[in-house]
């Protein structure tokens, strides 16, 4: 009772809007309402000295308020959703309920009657003599005691589950569902309706077998007399479909007319039951004191059909003249002493036995070994002799008692196993209990441990008083058409043929009304979609469209027609239903949830694997591809509500095994860093929001998914600026947004946004505390800073190498993709195209494995890949090329190989005019302590004398050295190119002297295997000279004062620059290894230009920067 109220109260808790006065997500019923008036929220604490907590009034009840919540509590068992109303919040606030009387009901009524009622069916009255007989009395034994364990096991698991809490309307289906989730629970809860309605088909068709063979057997439509073998059976299956489509709908009426009809005769059929079993118990005993005579006529050894004679012997003495009997007339041609007649008939003498021989008769040693047949057998009497001649013509048949069905022990099985089913009674009713949580395992226990007993008694007794060859006939034809329990119960047969008509008229309505319940209890839950309709009903409550369902499920099983073929079906349903009882009960168990404290302590998890392991053995014991069926519809129900069903979260135990799985796997992480084999990128993508929390660089999330064949972990992460409490819901709407666009793209990962006072600590935060012990990224994706040459984006760049610094410090991986907003979508596809890798340092193999992983993906797939590795002076490109093309074979890796050869060229003069722009600008603002307005005049003079210098210097550079000529070849590129760089507004890269740089306290070090960390070497190149080959008449005054590593690595990326848009201008994509951060703050522009330079004029470029580690190996 206590889990709705903890669920109530924990509800407000989340709610962003919470903050210390907000109101409560919901109302509750343990919850003071947020709409009270202040009049009434002073009064809760007037007088009470509780002033203290009275700013909480709103989301904390006083005890003494929630303990009277608590005693007025209603537990009737309304339905699933009315008990979960407030946690789902479907419909709003709870309507008020009207005042219920306190619920009465103890053990007895409420939990054992009930139980007994629904476990004594159909079966024991027309098919349990016949399982003796057939089985034997050790055989059906060990049938009775295999089910009757399972449900005592399965009661056990079950009492401890309803002994947890409240059970409203649904019973198992409730208990599963809670337990075992939402997909279970839906799955599992289908098998229980359908198991319940295919009950009510089989009582039906009892019903109508007692009416049509041993009531009024010329009622049947189509007449059966006359007709033998396949005629007489489809015969016999088309009365049962009629008169069975009868009661159905008249069945079905009367539970839609009203239901508490239905209730109201429950006693009374009962009592029939009780009486039933009582007439049979008395007719036991008087065969030990006065056996019945009840003669069985035997041809041989085979049991002649009653109908088929009038006196059981051939011939009769009367006047002193013999007389033929109609047993003659039926096997000779006439009924003349000289007729010619059936040789088997002429072999063998006709006896006459007693059909109940009695309880001290020592028939039970004749009965304890089983006799089964096949189909068209004849039933014969064990240890009789017979002459029957191999020779002669078959005999006429349908004279003798037949067998119906081939009979093996696993089909006594799935027919026996529905007489056990019922033990759920107990727990549906435990709205209408006084003490559920006493009656429940009590009153169920109890009535599993009397029914057992009678029925073990009656294999016993069965097997101890009726001859086998009576036990064996299934219809009675060899009695008289009478039913076979019916002919062992004292006073009259009629006392069982009535008793067991009206208990299974009783029986089918019951099914009738509770299969539709359960039906509306899982609609109404709105797991499953399609089934939401049939929540509604009448105005009150009456499920009209569930009846109307389970009365078309239930004429299936009417159109089925055989109770032998029915009664498998149901078990199956059954049994899976119990194997998840008994499995919810074990896991809840072994995971030991906090809140798992059922009242019930005698249960165990062993014995909960026991109970599961009896149901699932039993399953395919009683049909294996029933059995598969079964599952098969319950595996397709769970997928569905996976995927398409409404998301419940009811604390269930799979939840549990999720995170005890987890914990575990965690801790197995933190064991040791993983093996290269097993690395794979577990990528935190860093993202911006705009004003409305809406992502600016959707496309990075598509190119994660695209990257996302590794499966490695996906952690979307991004930054809320401001403070905690005032900015939580901001966060919040960031979050949910965060999450929709991963459910857009299909991304399986998880967001994450933090709140900071800045978005550059917030970035950092990120990138230190993501993921989860040995769940960690390695990877780090954020977009290249758009417009970082515009003042007002000046920030963002700095942020930007402040994360390249931080993934270096940290051996992280980084990725940066630039003009994200031209990557393909995941619904687009290339057709043809290629993936170029320029490899020029080693980054541990992330250049090779990133396309791989790209390629996976339908967007990449038939795209080629092409590996461009860049060749120095004194390397030999041929070998080169063999070496690449060699390590891609060992990697498993199809990729086109080519070396570029890139020599030592003379720096041009564009290069020193670019370089000198550069720098002229990083000085200048960094001297100047100047306003926007005259900080843009300014810049503009350097660019306009710039751009002179680079005119000029095309005049000369016809006349000049062949590496003048390379340099005036670049600048004769589209002029704008060189306008662009020094335009106003993108050679604007810093603030003036008010704007504060945040800088990171982290002390830089080289990464490990490093290699392209910058240092400053401006004291160490001031005194180099210029480079030969320079033209001394083309050279300017300023270049000589130029940082020569700058111009080294200016000349470095416009040469690399040049040479990647010949060879890949036309890829769909470009992999290039990404150069580390300056080591020193003062070159942060620089860098940004660098890689400006290096990546210009090139569409859709991914730099790449490896995390100190190999993440690809050549072994296996």
């Amino acid at each position: 009772m206590l889990n709705n109220m903890t669920t109530d109260c924990k509800e407000g808790d989340g709610n962003p809007n919470n903050q210390g006065d907000g109101n409560p997500k919901e109302s509750s019923p343990f919850i003071i309402s947020s709409a009270s008036s202040d009049m009434e929220k002073s009064q809760q604490y007037d007088g009470k000295n509780m002033a203290l907590f009275e700013e909480e009034m709103d989301t904390s009840p006083m005890v003494s308020s929630l303990l009277g919540s608590l005693a007025n509590y209603s537990n009737l068992p309304t339905g699933s959703k009315e008990h979960e109303e407030a946690e789902n919040n479907e419909e709003g606030e709870r309507p008020s309920k009207k005042t219920v009387k306190a619920p009465q009901l103890g053990t007895l009524m409420g939990v054992y009657l009930p139980c007994i009622q629904n476990i004594f069916g159909v079966i024991l009255f027309l098919r349990m003599t016949w399982m003796v007989g057939i089985g034997g009395v050790f055989g059906s034994f060990i049938i009775v005691f295999m089910c009757c364990s399972t449900t005592m096991l399965t009661a056990i698991s079950m009492s401890a589950i309803a002994t947890n809490g409240v059970v409203p309307a649904g019973g198992s289906y409730y208990m599963i569902s809670r337990s075992l989730g939402p997909e279970f629970g839906g799955a599992v809860g289908i098998c229980f309706y359908l198991g319940t309605t295919f009950a009510g088909a089989m009582y039906i068709l009892g019903c109508i077998e007692i009416l049509l063979i041993y009531i009024v057997p010329q009622a049947a439509i189509f007449k059966i007399e006359g007709l033998e073998g396949l005629e007489a059976e489809a015969a016999l299956l088309n009365n049962m479909r009629v008169y069975g489509t009868i009661v159905l709908s008249f069945m079905a009426l009367l539970v839609f007319v009203g239901v508490k009809y239905v209730n109201k005769l429950a006693l009374v059929f009962l009592a029939c039951v009780i009486l039933s079993i009582l007439a049979v118990y008395a007719g036991v005993i008087k065969t030990a004191i006065d056996p019945p005579v009840f003669p069985v006529c035997l041809l041989g050894n085979r049991t002649l059909v009653s109908k088929g004679y009038d006196v059981c012997a051939k011939v009769i003495e009367i006047d002193n003249e013999t007389i033929t009997t109609k047993l003659w007339r039926a096997f000779c041609d006439s009924e003349y002493l000289n007729a010619t007649c059936d040789d088997y008939f002429s072999d063998n003498n006709v006896t006459e036995i007693q059909g109940i021989p009695g309880v001290t008769s020592g028939i039970l040693a004749e009965n304890l070994f089983g006799n089964y047949f096949e189909k068209g057998m004849i039933v014969e009497k064990r240890g009789l002799a017979s002459q029957v001649d191999p020779d002669s013509s078959a005999s006429s048949t349908n004279r003798f008692v037949l067998a119906d069905i081939t009979s093996f022990f696993t089909l006594l099985v799935g027919i026996y196993f529905p007489s056990v089913t019922g033990i759920m009674a107990g727990s549906n009713r435990s709205g209408d209990l006084r003490d559920a949580q006493k009656s429940i395992p009590i009153g169920t226990i109890a009535a599993i441990t009397t029914t057992s007993t009678v029925y073990i008694s009656c294999v016993v007794l069965f097997g101890a008083c009726i001859e086998g060859v009576v036990l064996r006939d299934k219809f009675g034809e060899g009695v008289n058409g009478n039913l076979v329990i019916g002919t062992l119960a004292w006073p009259s047969p009629w006392v069982i043929v009535f008793g067991s008509f009206f208990s299974t008229c009783g029986a089918g309505l019951q099914s009738l009304t509770g299969a539709p319940r359960l039906l509306q209890a899982i609609s109404r839950d709105g797991i499953i979609p399609f089934l939401r309709v049939f929540g509604h009903g009448k105005a009150n409550g009456e499920p009209t469209w569930a009846l109307l369902l389970t009365a078309s499920i239930c004429e299936i099983g009417i159109i089925i027609a055989s109770l032998d073929a029915v009664a498998p079906i149901l078990s199956m349903f059954f049994l899976m239903c119990y194997m998840f009882v008994n499995l919810a009960c074990a896991l809840q168990t072994l995971l030991r949830t906090p809140n798992w404290r059922p009242r019930f302590k005698f249960y165990h998890w062993a014995l909960s694997f026991l109970g599961m392991s009896l149901c699932l053995s039993l399953m395919f014991i009683c049909s294996w591809y029933y059995a598969i069926i079964a599952m098969g519809i319950a595996t397709c129900i769970y997928k569905y509500i996976e995927f398409c069903g409404a998301e419940k979260e009811w604390g269930d135990g799979i939840r549990g095994i999720s995170l005890s799985a987890a914990r575990f796997a965690l801790m197995r992480l933190e064991e040791g860093p993983p093996h290269t084999k097993n690395w794979r990128p577990q990528i935190l993508v860093l993202v911006s929001m705009d004003a409305e929390q809406n992502v600016e660089q959707p496309r990075l999330i598509s190119l994660t998914n695209q990257l996302k064949a590794g499966k490695g972990l996906t952690i979307v992460g991004t930054s809320v600026q401001g403070k905690f409490l005032d900015n939580y819901t901001e966060a919040q709407r960031a979050d949910q947004s965060l999450r929709k666009l991963m459910e857009t793209e299909k991304v399986k990962g998880f967001p994450q946004v933090v709140i900071s006072s800045n978005l550059r600590d917030g970035t950092s935060h990120l990138i230190q505390v993501g993921g989860l012990g040995g769940l960690k990224h390695n990877t780090v994706m954020v977009s290249w800073p758009r417009n970082w040459k515009q003042p007002e984006f000046h920030q963002q760049f700095r942020d930007f190498i402040e994360v390249v610094r931080e993934t270096t410090v940290a051996s992280l991986a980084l990725l940066v993709p630039k003009n994200v907003s031209s990557y393909p979508s995941n619904g687009e596809r290339f057709t043809e195209g290629h993936i170029d890798v320029w490899w020029i340092v080693h980054d541990g193999g992330m250049l090779m494995l990133l396309p791989f992983l790209l390629r996976q993906h339908k967007v990449w797939r038939k795209c080629k890949m092409r590996i461009f590795t860049v060749a120095q002076l004194d390397d030999n490109s041929i070998q080169m090329k063999k070496d690449v093309m060699t390590f891609l074979y060992h990697l498993r890796i199809d990729a086109q190989v080519e070396v570029v050869e890139m020599h030592d060229g003379d720096i041009s003069a564009y290069t020193y005019e670019k370089t000198l722009v550069m720098e002229q600008r990083s000085q200048i603002l960094k001297q100047m302590h100047l306003t926007k307005n005259e900080m843009e005049r300014e810049i503009q003079s350097i660019t306009d004398s710039s751009r002179g210098s680079i005119r000029r210097k095309k005049s000369f550079a016809s006349r000049s050295h062949h590496s003048i000529e390379e340099g005036a070849r670049v600048a004769e590129q589209p002029e704008e190119e060189s306008v662009a760089v020094s335009n106003t507004k993108q050679v604007q890269l810093i603030h003036s002297k008010d704007a504060s740089t945040p800088t990171s306290p982290t002390s830089l070090t080289a990464p490990a295997g490093g290699g392209n960390t910058w240092k400053d070497n401006k004291a160490a190149d001031k005194g180099k000279n210029l480079e030969a080959g320079k033209d001394p008449f083309s050279m300017k005054p300023e270049w000589e004062n130029l940082n020569q590593t700058d111009l080294r690595r200016m000349h470095t990326a416009l040469r690399l620059n040049e040479v990647i848009t010949k060879k890949s201008k036309e890829a769909k994509l470009i992999l290039l290894n990404m150069p580390g951060p300056p080591r020193n703050r003062m070159g942060e522009e620089n860098y940004m230009e660098f890689l400006e330079v290096l990546t210009e004029g090139l569409n859709r470029v991914l730099l790449v920067r490896g995390g100190g580690r190999e993440v690809i190996t050549i072994y296996s």
